[in-house]
């Protein structure tokens, strides 16, 4: 998930990093930020002493401090977003916060452990290939508790294509492999919009990579800075990680720092490119186009990054009851109004077929879910700007209190819709021609074609569907050109589960970086990923009964409770955070009655 920035930057509406086109700092906040850096630098050394027991052991210390943290955090972060104390979406901030940050922690426990104990972190796990001859790794669920709770949810990571399955358990464990390697110090620039995505980072800086990090904070994350010093004290104390605020100056200052050896960022392809090749309006524009033309960008360390992009909501037509209209345009309008659209995964353009006999009554049901949403702050930086950009461009689009919806008609240019991450609550609807397979194969098309960015991709089938389909429908998921792919869920989905990856589909490079470069989460740490798969059910508790489900995915989930429209969504969101703090079976039991009253 990305966010829009203006951390090291000039450009207001860039997302999360930083640039070069920003004042010089003052001499006490370079001697701040050097001693940090030497800090760290000490820090590799130690890191480099501990054997991966160590590390392991490590991790469960952060994990105590993360779980006494969560109640502060969660909150903390709510009311930075403007949510009050009684919000009925107060639980996002619980289950993209120190819910996530929690499960990757026992994730990566669970890695490191078994390689402390000489056993393969692939041993176990099932791998067999995907479309392609590729390798795929069934990474969800691996543990009975999320088999249960999650029933009906499957994740799969698919390695690149010529990588055998003796390969990727050989690479299995990355920089774990080889702990007495340093991999120096990184800068990590957070991202400004959810609050686990800048720890997340660090964990993968230090485990894939055995980096330690330097952490820059998004001016928009300030209020959580304390909570973060907290919650990873036991990474602080020994040097492994250094948190730092500051605005466009400090972080131009930390990109060019000649004690960083590499840089990640979460956010923007601009705000990408003004760190790598220079600024592209003002002073300093025509030295990054001759830089551009020459390649020779001004950046002279590796640097990955998560670039967000217009992600697509696929609905491929079928015999839908209107249970399922109505459950599938709940699912839709929670795509796009999560974190009020503040997600580099926000659903934007549904794709659906024009010859669909229910599309008329599906596009009711997505304008009725899509206006009864909860209305909340649109509270990030230059969110305005671009509702306003939107509207510009679609002035017939329908006005629904505090969103936008724009249902692309013959006459209408999807351009802009298609073209512009809008990183607000603005969601869009296209068609194309065909049904079955045709309409699937077009879909794709239309996404891979003509949608800004590579990241994330949506699509919604139900189950006799695809069952028609057979092979060609995996096919068609092979050739969807995207890091992750939602089949009945939703990418973020997919971002909060620690084993499975999170990147853009492979290809970005530094002159033309679409969604970004590498991946990270990949708690298996594995190597060679090409993408991710989520499977998830169709149909809720109670009608993902299979004699009522025709054949579809069972779960036991009624209504899943980041559903804007989950009555329950905040209680059920801080009880599951919780159950991952202290196990209580009791509080989960409560937290699962109050998940049936969604």
């Amino acid at each position: 998930m990305t966010s829009a920035s203006t951390t090291a930057t000039s450009a207001p509406t860039s997302k999360r990093a930083s640039g070069s086109a920003a004042p010089e700092l003052g001499e006490g906040e370079r001697e701040r930020l050097d001693a940090a850096v030497d800090a760290l630098q000490t820090g590799t050394r130690t890191w480099s002493a501990l054997t991966v027991a160590q590390r392991a052991t490590l991790l469960r210390a952060v994990r105590t401090s993360v779980a006494a943290t969560a109640e502060d955090w969660a909150h903390t972060a709510a009311a930075s977003k403007g949510l009050e104390a009684r919000h009925p979406l107060r639980g996002e901030e619980w289950l993209s916060g120190p819910y996530s940050v929690l499960g990757a922690l026992d994730a990566y426990i669970e890695t490191l452990s078994r390689l402390a104990n000489g056993v393969n972190p692939l041993d176990g796990i099932t791998i067999d290939r995907a479309p392609g001859g590729r390798t795929r790794v069934h990474a969800f669920p691996l543990t009975g508790i999320d088999g249960f709770l999650l029933s009906g949810f499957a994740g799969e990571v698919w390695l690149e294509p010529g990588i055998t399955p003796g390969a990727a358990r050989a690479a299995a464990g990355l920089a774990q492999r080889t702990p007495t390697e340093s991999g120096g110090v990184g800068l990590v620039l957070g991202a400004g919009n959810v609050t686990s995505i800048p720890v997340l980072d660090v964990l993968y800086e230090l485990l894939a990579h055995n980096r330690t990090a330097l952490l820059k904070v998004n001016p928009t994350q300030d209020a959580l800075v304390p909570v973060y010093k907290r919650a990873l004290a036991p990474l602080i104390e020994p040097g492994f990680l250094r948190i730092v605020r500051g605005g466009p100056d400090v972080g131009a200052y930390l990109t060019g720092h000649p004690g960083l050896v590499h840089v990640h960022i979460t956010g923007s392809a601009a705000t990408f490119d003004t760190i790598v090749w220079g600024p592209s309006k003002g002073e300093g524009a025509a030295a990054t186009k001759r830089r551009r033309r020459e390649d020779r960008p001004q950046l002279k360390k590796p640097i990955t990054a998560e670039l967000g992009g217009v992600s697509p909501i696929i609905v491929v037509p079928g015999a839908w009851t209107d249970a399922d209209l109505t459950y599938q345009a709940e699912h839709i309008a929670t795509m796009r109004l999560q974190n009020c659209g503040h997600n580099c995964i926000a659903g934007q353009v549904v794709i659906i077929s024009s010859d669909w006999d229910q599309a008329d009554a599906f596009r009711a049901a997505l304008r009725r879910a899509y206006a009864n949403a909860p209305e909340r702050p649109i509270w990030y930086p230059g969110s305005s700007s671009r509702m306003e950009l939107a509207t510009d461009a679609y002035p017939d689009a329908l006005v629904l209190g505090d969103r936008l919806l724009v249902e692309i008609d013959a006459d209408d240019d999807p351009t802009a819709l298609e073209s512009t991450e809008y990183f607000a609550p603005v969601l869009g609807v296209v068609t194309v021609p065909g049904t079955g397979q045709d309409f699937l194969d077009a879909a794709v098309t239309h996404a891979n074609d003509k949608l800004q960015g590579t990241l994330g991709a949506n699509l919604l089938i139900d189950p006799a569907t695809e069952k028609s389909l057979g092979a060609g429908f995996e096919r068609a998921i092979a050739a969807l050109h995207y890091g992750s792919i939602a089949i009945n869920s939703w990418t973020a989905f997919a971002f909060i589960t620690p084993t499975l990856t999170w990147g853009a589909f492979p290809g970005g490079t530094i002159g033309d970086v679409g969604s970004g470069i590498g991946v990270v989460h990949n708690a298996l740490l594995l190597d060679g990923v090409e993408r991710s798969v989520l499977r998830g059910p169709f149909r809720p508790f109670p009608r993902s009964l299979p004699i009522a489900n025709g054949g579809g995915r069972f779960t036991i989930l009624p209504k899943p409770p980041w559903f804007v429209s989950a009555r329950t969504g905040a209680a059920v969101s801080e009880g599951l955070t919780r159950y991952r703090v202290d196990g209580s079976i009791t509080g989960l039991v409560k937290t699962l009655t109050k998940a049936l009253q969604a």
